[in-house]
């Protein structure tokens, strides 16, 4: 579900020589426009000097290019703050360089539009409105002089002054929203009433525009007339920048007890307690459906980087449906008094469990928890998520026999912003040795972690033996699975060996590929891979083995010339 919206806007000269507004619209859609937002806004050249209408032009367009260069990973007042800062030295240079637009300054007024909230950005006199419910409400101040025979001088202005403040705010989107911009032109011939009236009277943005700029200028305005309009038609998906924003005053709630409440759920049991984090088992008082309501320990209520942590989890596991994993019961933040998030509940107990019972993993059990992992290793992959903690703990098998990935607490997404979390976090037996090395997780060191997961289901054992927290361990070559478990197949063994290979290069490319060798089994079963030369496990690339070979040889014919 993406954000959807109708533009209308309209400008004329008036009685004016020329129009020295300008209006910018940008409309990106799919990625570009979930990550980015769309963009409306309106410029008014201040006329009293040189160069009006070419400052509101030069910003308009420098504005929305820009914002769009500028990275992913910036939130969108950032990326305005920067994009305007920069503009507006920009102006100052081009009038200073030229003499004949010395004083070139415009207004303006911006608004972006993402998912579920908006963004805006104003300085001067253009205005930005808005209708919601039948109520008008002015989103922005206008930056003049509170002085009867100065309110037509600008306090602030895009190349007025070195130093450009700008106001910024935000808020959430509701779908039938209304948003007005325009110059001074049509709102100080109008006035307030006429406006909110005028957005009432056409359910069209574009003949509300016509209306307003037209109405303007036939009750005698002296400036030029514009108006942009846009209604929202649906609201989109929400961002993880949003739903932070939108979380921002939910506190951590103290700790539960059976037959406690939260909102609308009632504590049931409780299921697992960490240093970090709690699960509860809770029942809809309205459904009487049973869920898992998951959130932070109460000493973390001032660790901003836990609490965001916690929101950047759930909105990750919103994004996968999937049946492999736990899925998210929609509870919006408004609906919320609490941090915390729930999903799905399934019966059944975690693979660290059922080795804890006492589980003897049989081969066919094996192969199938494999299939079942690799299919929601790929659902998370697809969708540029690594989830860097895949274990037999972070592993559900319900009564139903279906596998299920849990916890994507330290998970990341490189498609999109993600809180501060700590490098590679994961469990160290569990983690691929590139990891050690500094490098970043990627979906390689996911599947590395499978192999691991599938090697200790079936020996109890670790390939390259348990590693402690904080060891720096050494890999050499990994103990095949036989050594302990004679009955392991050659093809189960080769897909293993394959999975948890020390180099990169080595291991399957994709889940998919191991998905696809899994399923395939003694049918087309893969070859061993080969095992790694001494001179690459020593670390040291030919030419040193060549010069150490070179070096001992001179030494021995040094040698033997002294002898004879």
């Amino acid at each position: 579900m993406s954000l959807q919206f109708i533009v209308g806007q309209s400008s004329l000269t008036g009685p004016r020589t020329r129009n020295e507004d300008y209006v910018g619209v940008v409309t990106p859609v799919s990625e570009q426009l979930s990550i980015k937002g769309a963009m409306v806004a309106v410029a008014d050249g201040v006329s009293g000097n040189a160069g009006g209408g070419e400052a509101s032009e030069m910003i308009m367009r420098t504005v929305t290019s820009d914002y769009y260069a500028t990275p992913d990973t910036w939130e969108p007042l950032t990326s305005l703050d920067k994009v305007l800062t920069a503009a507006n030295r920009w102006l100052i240079a081009q009038a200073n360089a030229n003499r004949d637009m010395a004083g070139m300054a415009t207004t303006l007024s911006l608004l972006v539009l993402r998912g579920q909230r908006y963004y805006s950005a104003h300085v001067g006199d253009t205005r930005i409105y808005l209708l919601r419910n039948g109520q008008l409400k002015q989103l922005t101040t206008d930056h003049v002089w509170d002085r009867p025979d100065m309110r037509h001088v600008l306090k602030r202005a895009v190349g007025l002054d070195t130093h450009l403040e700008v106001d910024f705010s935000d808020g959430a989107l509701h779908t039938n929203d209304l948003f007005a911009l325009m110059s001074d032109g049509v709102w100080e011939t109008l006035g307030e009433q006429a406006i909110h009236k005028t957005l009432g009277l056409y359910d069209s943005p574009q003949m509300i525009c016509d209306h307003l700029t037209k109405t303007a200028i036939e009750k005698g305005s002296q400036d030029n007339a514009t108006a942009v309009v846009v209604k929202i038609t649906q609201i989109g998906e929400d961002t993880l920048s949003e739903l932070l924003a939108g979380g921002k005053h939910l506190s951590v709630p103290n700790k539960l007890n059976v037959g406690d409440s939260i909102d609308d759920f009632e504590l049931v049991e409780v299921l697992y307690e960490s240093r970090a984090s709690l699960l509860y088992k809770v029942r809809h008082m309205t459904s009487r459906q049973l869920f898992v309501l998951k959130t932070l320990q109460p000493q973390l209520a001032d660790d901003v980087e836990s609490c965001n942590g916690l929101l950047n989890e759930e909105w990750l596991a919103k994004r996968v449906v999937s049946k492999y994993l736990p899925q998210v019961f929609p509870v919006s933040v408004e609906k919320r008094s609490k941090l915390y998030y729930v999903m799905s509940w399934h019966e059944g107990a975690t693979l660290q469990q059922h080795l804890n019972n006492g589980h003897h993993f049989t081969i066919s059990e094996a192969t199938k928890i494999g299939i079942d992992m690799m299919r929601g290793i790929g659902a998370l992959h697809r969708l540029n998520i690594v989830h860097r903690d895949i274990k037999p703990d972070n592993l559900h098998q319900a009564t139903d026999q279906r596998l299920r990935i849990l916890d994507l607490g330290v998970a990341l997404s490189s498609s999109v912003a993600v809180v501060d979390t700590a490098q590679n976090p994961g469990t160290p037996s569990f983690m691929a040795p590139e990891l050690y090395e500094g490098q970043s997780a990627t979906s390689q060191s996911d599947i590395y972690a499978a192999g691991v997961t599938l090697y200790h289901l079936l020996t109890r054992k670790y390939p390259y033996g348990e590693i402690e927290p904080f060891q720096h361990p050494k890999f050499g070559e990994p103990i095949p699975p036989t050594r302990y478990r004679p009955d392991i197949p050659y093809w189960v063994e080769n897909i293993i060996l394959k999975a948890i290979a020390r180099d990169v290069k080595h291991r399957f490319e994709t889940a998919e590929e191991m998905l696809i060798a899994l399923e395939r089994g003694e049918l087309k079963p893969i070859l061993a891979p080969a095992r790694t030369p001494l001179i690459a496990r020593a670390r040291l690339v030919k030419w040193q083995w060549i010069a150490i070979f070179s070096l001992v040889l001179n030494f021995l014919l040094i040698y033997l010339l002294v002898v004879s």
